[in-house]
């Protein structure tokens, strides 16, 4: 089959590679107590479930790019792709907890080679100015995943037990390996034979470094979604085990705050050609700080209710749809002899981060949303500052 790059069944495609990463971790968030509970463990051991999962994928986003830099971005994704397959039965046949957390670093492995290259692939297809449109309404169609994941997550568990959330999992796989083998064409252009070289790569990863404007840009991107993912880690117990929700109830409350996701996503994909990248980012930073804060705030009062948690997230998640997308083109655009790189040490930097503050949030689980609203209003506070210190005052070199 002969397609153009940009044809729309190769965005499809792209965009469900990009959804590998959230539908993951959200579709199976619902059944984290039914499996605490099938396992007999605690909550902090489930939660590795999740955080395992999550260093994991950061540490092998570092592997992909200079690998897709030096091979190509198609053979390196199928491989990565068949790795997430077997991950996937693991999960689904797993008979104790750790051949879980196993099956999840299988997941991961091979999981985060859709996330990395195919906003790759948006770069090499579209270029800068367009990639930043084109990664925000991806991102519009990808938060159909963590939308729908929780709601379908809530009801496979309620009504078939919580393996069922795996065997969605291992059917998505397989129709990526199918679009991957027969819809998906090779993208780069500007193969580097050195790429994969140690040291080339160190050169590589300093070069990015050094530059203030893919510096900003990845704080800021590590810090939102460190924010989001302090949600991720402690809503489902916050919701289930304190304020008494059942599972399907927590996949609409997730659901919700995702439809904040899609409306920044779609502002930013509007507006981006108009203010560029660097005021959206502004404007999504500032409404992430605003809303943690108001989160923490509330929690504090205390308010022990779901809207004083959903009505924050909510207007979290539209500064996020704002800015994540719009900061990835930012950090991306400018190297695109470099961009496998340049993903691969952006998701490298924001999934290592994210665990950490995941792991920390989960662990100072106390029956209150106060652990969860503290990392949230953190990371979208210093989201902000990053912008403000390391963007706004750089010199108006990017768009």
């Amino acid at each position: 089959m002969s397609l153009r790059p940009d044809a729309l069944i190769v965005v499809i495609l792209l965009t469900m590679l990009t959804a590998l990463g959230p539908i993951t971790t959200d579709l199976y968030l619902p059944a984290l107590p039914a499996i605490q509970a099938y396992f007999n463990t605690d909550v902090t051991t489930v939660q590795l479930t999740l955080s395992v999962y999550l260093v994991v994928f950061a540490v092998c986003q570092l592997f992909y790019g200079p690998l897709s830099d030096r091979f190509g971005r198609r053979p390196i994704l199928l491989i990565g792709t068949a790795i997430y397959l077997l991950g996937s039965i693991v999960c689904l046949i797993a008979p104790t907890i750790e051949i879980l957390i196993a099956g999840r670093v299988l997941q991961a492995i091979g999981g985060c080679a859709g996330v990395v290259l195919s906003r790759t692939m948006v770069r090499d297809i579209y270029g800068q100015e367009r990639s930043a449109k084109v990664l925000s309404y991806i991102g519009t169609a990808m938060a159909m995943a963590p939308a729908l994941g929780p709601i379908i997550g809530g009801y496979l568990t309620i009504i078939y037990g919580w393996r069922a959330n795996f065997a969605i999992l291992v059917l998505f796989g397989g129709l990526c390996i199918l679009g991957i083998l027969f819809v998906l064409q090779e993208t780069n252009r500007h193969k580097d034979p050195h790429a994969i070289h140690p040291r080339q790569t160190l050169r590589n990863f300093a070069a990015l470094l050094k530059d203030r404007h893919y510096t900003g840009y990845l704080l800021i991107v590590a810090f939102s979604y460190s924010g989001l993912f302090s949600f991720i880690s402690g809503s489902s117990f916050v919701f289930i085990k304190t304020l008494g929700l059942s599972a399907d109830q927590f996949g609409l409350c997730f659901a919700t705050a995702v439809v904040g996701y899609m409306i920044g996503t779609q502002l930013g994909g509007r507006l981006v050609s108009a203010l560029g990248i660097v005021r959206i980012v502004g404007f999504g930073t500032l409404t992430c700080a605003v809303a943690g804060f108001s989160m923490i705030a509330m929690a504090l009062v205390p308010l022990n209710h779901i809207a004083a948690i959903l009505g924050p997230m909510v207007l979290y998640m539209i500064g996020m749809g704002l800015t994540y997308p719009t900061a990835l083109a930012g950090l991306i655009g400018p190297f695109p002899k470099m961009a496998g790189a340049a993903s691969s040490l952006a998701g490298f930097g924001q999934n290592v981060f994210a665990s950490l503050v995941g792991l920390m949030v989960a662990h100072s689980f106390n029956m209150t949303q106060i652990p969860m609203a503290i990392g949230v209003s953190t990371m979208g506070i210093a989201a902000w500052i990053s912008y403000r210190i390391m963007i706004a005052r750089a010199p108006k070199s990017v768009p």
